[in-house]
């Protein structure tokens, strides 16, 4: 191993069978492990019988520990860089002391392996020639919405993660902004109770709406915008105005005025406190 060198270590996302010969070589001779849990990491060098050092290195003590960790660097130490479980940086800790590094001129080794965005695509069955990682949808609902419209016209196969809390809901999102995309719902890669669920979104969303509960680790594949055109489901369009649009849902739908506003904020992607300020400000220019 090259001395005063950071190595970014790939682990298993599930199956600890599945790390290189070169990983666990690093992981044995590096001085110290940087690990996003301790207590998690420690599973993993058990099983293979590795004792090296380990040090927590995650999103909370980021700031603290990247100076810490340029020294130990500068004084000739080996450190392996690793996440809970996957390629570090991928969503994980990792970008400030790689980045520090880099300023530093200080060696920055990557030790490749498993992936779960990469693998849920290789499996998928949709186009893999392009694709994008968007990594974490926002939690809340606007925003996430607004984050879809942005991802909805880039012209490859889109990669997330998610929660299984709030799977159902950004798949309710991903329906209404994204239309009825092809998609693949990977949960547990390379685990006991591994599973793809492949159809359209709304499809997938039918198919969880059946289960009393979601569990696991969640990678979404979804299919391009540009394999949807001439086949009617891209993202819905709606007029400019929100009055009009307003007034649109309440003949298509028949509902009450303020229940059709939630509609439409959510069709939106904005709050219903930001689509009634939008409507009043519409109404005032009129007046």
């Amino acid at each position: 191993m090259e001395t005063g060198s950071l190595y970014l270590v790939a682990t298993p996302i599930g199956n600890l069978e599945d790390i290189t010969l070169r990983a666990l070589r690093v992981l044995r001779e590096a001085d110290i492990v940087a690990c996003e849990d301790t207590r998690h990491t420690a599973k993993l060098l058990t099983r293979h019988g590795i004792t090296t050092p380990r040090i927590s290195y995650h999103e909370f003590n980021e700031e603290s520990r990247v100076p810490e960790l340029i020294q130990l660097l500068r004084d000739g130490k080996a450190i392996a860089l690793v996440g809970d479980a996957g390629t570090p940086l991928i969503s994980d800790p990792g970008y400030k002391i790689v980045s520090a590094c880099r300023q530093e001129g200080i060696t920055v080794i990557p030790v490749p392996g498993a992936c779960a965005a990469v693998t849920a695509l290789s499996a998928s069955g949709l186009p893999s020639d392009s694709f994008f990682f968007a990594g974490f949808l926002p939690p809340r609902a606007a925003p996430r919405r607004r984050r879809l419209k942005e991802l909805s016209c880039i012209p490859a196969t889109l990669l997330f993660y998610e929660a299984p809390h709030r799977l159902t809901a950004s798949l309710k999102d991903m329906v209404d902004v994204l239309g009825r995309r092809r998609a693949a719902l990977a949960r547990e890669i390379t685990k006991i109770y591994e599973e793809f669920l492949c159809g359209t979104l709304d499809e997938i969303l039918d198919e969880l709406g059946k289960r009393p509960e979601i569990r696991g680790e969640i990678t979404l594949v979804v299919e391009s915008g540009e394999m949807m055109k001439g086949v009617g489901a891209d993202a819905p369009v709606f007029p400019e105005s929100i009055r009009e649009h307003l007034a649109e849902e309440i003949g298509r739908s028949g509902l009450p005025r303020n229940e059709a506003l939630k509609t439409v904020a959510r069709v939106r992607g904005v709050s219903r406190r930001d689509a009634y300020q939008q409507l009043q400000n519409e109404l005032d220019v009129d007046v």
